[in-house]
């Protein structure tokens, strides 16, 4: 599959590490710059307020182009059997690049590693299959901080309804681009991520409607972290995710690209967790990392990583409730605590039963209603037990 192997993952590698080097510098500043907030928030607002402002700079000539149908253009440049790399370079370059560019922070280098992908493709560098799963999974994480980018826009300018309703008409627009990504895990799973994230836009649009703009930042959440699941079961869930299939496959270019496929997801997590998680963040890209022996990825190994890295996220969120009650943020974290629980729903269920993850699901809600009631000895009692229970699960899976 590959025309020059050696090649191939010496710039993989290369990218790889340009991209997530940036992450770790960006996370450990901005630790340092909110010891309260940075663990739970820090990824997600700077995504929000570097895409918003570049957004206002561009808005105009960003709606003079369709990037759905650009994009499916380049998809299906890339399924071809003889794919025409100067064509693929041309569209990328005068109708996506600069939406691109808008999108990177200085934590993310997307542009630089889409272009370098693609001008390794036309030297032929690189395999067209592993030009499509980086062109494709990098593409989804630009939407993904486009839908960030337009909530930013929303909270921005709530009194306008006008404006407001056009901003999460365009969000929904985005999601689109990628619901055949979510449809996929839900059909792997099981699940219902689909009609969460319907159910996050309805009570959007619901909110402006009785201008609640509490509703709002809580549905807006429900919308977002039900799309960090998706991508989490797309790389490092059992029994589906990228890490288990690189394990299971016995052809090493196969692999490879699945391995190339994997990484490229996990870019639209990689720094929401490394702002909570730093050390499990850097495992899980090691065993992504094109540097890495296919033979050498653990799915157990990914999947323990994630569950710490996720169960330590929701700690911070529910430490951070705790600090907030009764103000509106101590809603918003506590809802978000309660949503990175059921992101891993069925690895808590594994490590402390179906009975301990009902117990946990239903103290999360519990603790969600208390603080909206403002009952704060309830909520501090709910929270106790929550605390404990998610700082065993981190011990339990290391």
């Amino acid at each position: 599959m590959f025309k020059n192997k050696n090649i191939i993952v010496a710039f993989l590698a290369t990218a790889l590490i340009l991209v997530l080097a940036a992450c770790g510098q960006t996370d450990e500043s901005a630790a340092k710059e909110d010891d309260t907030t940075a663990a739970s928030q820090d990824t997600e607002v700077n995504d929000e307020e570097n895409a918003s402002e570049d957004q206002e700079e561009d808005e105009e000539s960003e709606e003079e182009i369709d990037y759905g149908a650009v994009y499916k253009e380049g998809l299906d440049e890339l399924a071809k059997e003889e794919v025409d790399f100067d064509k693929l370079i041309s569209i990328y370059d005068e109708k996506l690049q600069p939406f691109v560019q808008n999108r990177d922070s200085d934590k993310d280098n997307l542009d630089q590693t889409i272009t370098a992908a693609l001008e390794a493709g036309k030297s032929g560098d690189m395999d067209p299959a592993v030009v499509k799963q980086l062109f494709d999974k990098l593409m989804q994480k630009v939407f993904f901080l486009t839908i960030r980018a337009e909530f930013a826009e929303v909270t921005e300018a709530w009194d306008d309804k006008e404006e407001v309703n056009e901003e999460i008409e365009e969000a929904e627009e985005f999601y689109e681009l990628i619901k055949g990504t979510v449809e996929k895990r839900d059909a792997a799973y099981s699940t219902t991520l689909v009609d969460k994230i319907d159910a996050g836009f309805t009570q959007m649009e619901e909110a402006v409607t009785n201008d609640d703009s509490l509703a709002f930042q809580l549905g807006k959440q429900v919308v977002d972290k039900t799309l960090m699941k998706t991508f989490y079961l797309a790389t490092g869930a059992l029994p589906n995710g990228y890490a288990t299939k690189i394990a299971a496959n016995e052809d090493v270019n196969e692999a490879k690209v699945q391995q190339a496929e994997g990484w490229a997801f996990y870019q639209s997590l990689v720094g929401y967790l490394t702002g909570n998680s730093p050390e499990e963040a850097e495992l899980i890209e090691q065993q992504f990392n094109l540097e890495t022996d296919v033979k050498e990825v653990n799915p157990e190994t990914v999947n323990l990583a994630f569950v710490r890295g996720w169960a330590q996220t929701a700690l911070n969120e529910f430490e951070e409730s705790e600090e907030n009650l009764g103000k509106d943020e101590a809603v918003i974290t506590a809802l978000e605590g309660a949503l990175f629980i059921d992101m891993i729903d069925s690895d808590l269920k594994r490590i402390v039963g179906e009975d301990g993850y009902s117990t946990l699901n239903e103290q999360a809600q519990s603790y969600l209603e208390a603080v909206q009631a403002d009952e704060q000895d309830k909520a501090l009692e709910l929270n106790e037990q929550i605390v404990e229970t998610l700082t065993n699960v981190v011990e339990t899976a290391k």
